[in-house]
């Protein structure tokens, strides 16, 4: 088995990820490829971000719920560094022949992707604990 056989046995199958044959290019590859890979990768990404949270000294437990979803957001999208990282912990797990399309839209598709993140973080915000009700 190659590479890319292997790192396709890994993921799993999403069966809301649909393909249909009047998508763009971008669409056929967030649902085929990204999707899958978030899902494989989320607790990876959930371990990181916690990492973010502590080297960034705690500041996010001590925000309101609605605060702690902007600076989620606000992380991903200014720290360049962390959101490489989270580049990398994905992109690393693309075949040969996805890398080779990731490359020809990687603008379109890195926003896509970090907007994924975004929201996959966002909705699993209780991982990350110690919020009180308000």
């Amino acid at each position: 088995m190659d590479r890319s056989q292997k790192l396709l046995s890994i993921r799993p199958l999403i069966s809301s990820a649909k393909i249909v044959p009047n998508m763009t290019e971008e669409e056929r590859f967030q649902n085929q490829t990204l999707r899958p890979i978030l899902k494989l990768q989320n607790d990876l990404l959930l371990a990181a971000f916690k990492n973010y949270i502590k080297k960034m000294k705690n500041t996010f437990y001590e925000l309101k719920l609605e605060k702690r979803m902007n600076y989620i957001t606000k992380s991903i999208q200014k720290d360049i560094k962390f959101r490489n990282s989270l580049k990398g912990m994905i992109t690393g797990q693309f075949t040969i022949e996805e890398y080779e399309l990731y490359i020809q839209n990687s603008s379109a598709l890195n926003k896509r992707m970090m907007n994924m993140v975004i929201k996959r973080l966002q909705d699993q915000i209780q991982y990350f604990g110690n919020l009180e009700l308000v």
